[in-house]
């Protein structure tokens, strides 16, 4: 066996672990909230990850958990919501954009993960700071865990409490939600035949989507989780309020990952200043 098929494996095991034990812990709160059993379920979960990113010295055992918990969650509240009222028209509508966001970025993983021996920079990067240990437990686990949490939110009142019927409007919001993940899908396909060019090394990527964006996948996964807000007030504009957890999504992109992509792209390229200047981080618009 490779090392990489070596490394699907065992992050499979450990994931049906973590997903077994999620259950477990979750059940002890079944009388609660039901978001709370939702977070309950999704910590433990992120604690057995974290535990096996420790013994194999790799946090990247974490990166499609981000796209995996998510499958499980909306399962639960879809089909056991707490209005006791299960609408097969609204169930489609909200999971097929869900589960085609889940696929495709689980899939991208796929492709692309060298395995165990490989991590992603920003790890090793924040690992080098004091206090590793509680900045690999808090802010590549834990953290990214409750920013998925948070903006999963909405869902939760679009499938388990809302009984209102379905108009156009969710059908609306469900075809754009859809489209975020196509210009992710896109993004990151038009990067990758880029990347097989050995000719292209050490250049900026400056076709397709990536000539008006420096971040176009990143873009897509943002509109992603406004998506699920806009579905959810579709069907009631009394939870207008919830805009606040896509609202942190996407200021955890702009702020932080964009800046930190564009920070590496900097020291690996030298064409990237002046992509920079004539290409915005995230809008898809030529500058000049």
């Amino acid at each position: 066996m490779s090392n990489r098929a070596k490394s699907f494996l065992i992050t499979g095991v450990v994931y049906v672990v973590a997903l077994v034990v999620a259950i477990s812990a979750a059940f002890q709160f079944i009388e609660s909230h039901q978001w709370l059993v939702v977070i309950t379920g999704h910590l433990f979960a992120t604690l057995i990850v974290f535990i096996a990113s420790q013994i194999y010295k790799n946090s990247s055992l974490y990166d499609p958990f981000w796209s995996v918990a998510p499958i499980p969650i909306a399962i639960y509240i879809a089909l056991w919501p707490e209005s006791t009222e299960i609408n097969l028209e609204k169930v489609i509508l909200i999971l097929i954009p869900v589960m085609y966001w889940s696929l495709r970025l689980t899939a991208n993983w796929i492709r692309d993960w060298g395995g165990l021996e490989h991590e992603d920079f920003r790890y090793i990067n924040l690992k080098t700071k004091p206090f590793a240990f509680l900045i690999d437990l808090f802010g590549i686990h834990i953290y990214p865990t409750l920013q998925v949490n948070l903006s999963l939110f909405p869902i939760y009142y679009a499938l388990s409490v809302s009984t209102n019927e379905v108009g156009i409007l969710l059908y609306l919001s469900s075809l754009f939600t859809v489209l975020a993940v196509t210009l992710e899908l896109v993004s990151d396909e038009q990067m990758r035949i880029f990347r097989r060019n050995a000719s292209n090394k050490g250049k900026t990527m400056r076709q397709g989507l990536w000539s008006y964006s420096r971040h176009p996948n990143y873009l897509g996964e943002i509109l992603f989780w406004w998506g699920l807000y806009l579905m959810t007030i579709s069907l009631d504009t009394s939870y207008w309020y919830l805009f606040i957890c896509p609202l942190i999504m996407n200021l955890m992109f702009s702020l932080i990952t964009c800046q930190m992509m564009d920070n590496r792209s900097l020291e690996r390229r030298p064409d990237y200043a002046d992509y920079m200047k004539s290409t915005r981080q995230l809008i898809i618009w030529k500058t000049n």
